[in-house]
């Protein structure tokens, strides 16, 4: 149930691993690799997901060639509106909707504040899901997918931890085909990204009705207004339950 930055970015794994700890949940590479969202999307895009167009900045690239030049290519490549967020981190904290270009600097210098290596991508027009699993031993379970509507239209850290900020519909009103497509996507993400235990992929339906990935959590939050609790009651799963499932599942793997 760790979330945040020592529960996703897979330190706290290696120590436990190093001590012979059994743990529930992805191991420390599967968390390093999905926590950094410059690396994620990469591995998505070269096993043909579909993923928006990206860029990933560190601090000291973006210093020596200045704001200008920098700012100039990318709303050329992109256009506008934008997202720019840190490629590390969790909470979508320093997460800014770029819609006009005079407001990009102090978007990418929030981010900065939280890593030094900023991801800037195109912002995709869709209804955004999020896609919840279970992996055990015997296999992998794709929950239903959640709608995630946040009432200021993008889904930051006020709108994930405030009751009310946003619209959580489960299972999401979408078409048949969508959720499969979104339960394909879902298990090919966790097949290459190595997830064991609880994990998320959040993903954005496009115009075509075609799933676009976003990121993905291996130890995503687990509160109340969180959105795999949500998707595990849509799918009349008990949360004490599942638990009690994956800790048996590693103790049997551990006996």
């Amino acid at each position: 149930m760790l979330h945040g930055g020592l529960g996703e970015n897979g330190a706290l794994l290696e120590v436990l691993q190093l001590m012979g700890i059994p743990y529930v949940g992805s191991g420390p590479a599967a968390c390093r690799i999905s926590y950094d969202k410059s690396i994620a999307s990469r591995i998505m895009t070269a096993v043909g997901v579909a993923t928006p167009q990206q860029v990933a900045l560190p601090h000291d690239i973006f210093r020596e060639l200045g704001t200008r030049p920098v700012i100039h290519s990318i709303t050329k490549k992109f256009g506008l509106p934008i997202i720019v967020k840190p490629a590390r981190g969790g909470s979508s904290l320093g997460v800014t909707r770029v819609d006009d270009i005079d407001a990009l600097p102090q978007a990418i210098a929030n981010a900065y504040a939280y890593d030094d290596m900023v991801v800037i991508e195109e912002f995709i027009v869709g209804t955004e899901l999020a896609i919840g699993m279970i992996t055990t031993s015997e296999g992998t379970q794709v929950l239903p997918a959640v709608e995630v509507r946040p009432v200021g239209g993008v889904y930051d850290y006020s709108a994930m931890y405030t009751g009310g900020e946003t619209r959580l519909t489960a299972p999401a009103e979408i078409t048949d085909e969508v959720a499969q497509a979104a339960t394909e996507m879902a298990r090919v993400v966790q097949g290459e990204l190595d997830f064991f235990g609880i994990s998320r992929v959040d993903a954005i339906v496009d115009g075509s009705g075609r799933p676009v990935f976003l990121e993905a959590g291996a130890a995503p939050g687990m509160t109340a207004t969180s959105l795999v609790p949500v998707a595990m009651k849509a799918a009349d799963l008990d949360l004490g339950e599942v638990c009690s499932r994956l800790v048996d599942d590693i103790a049997h793997s551990h006996g």
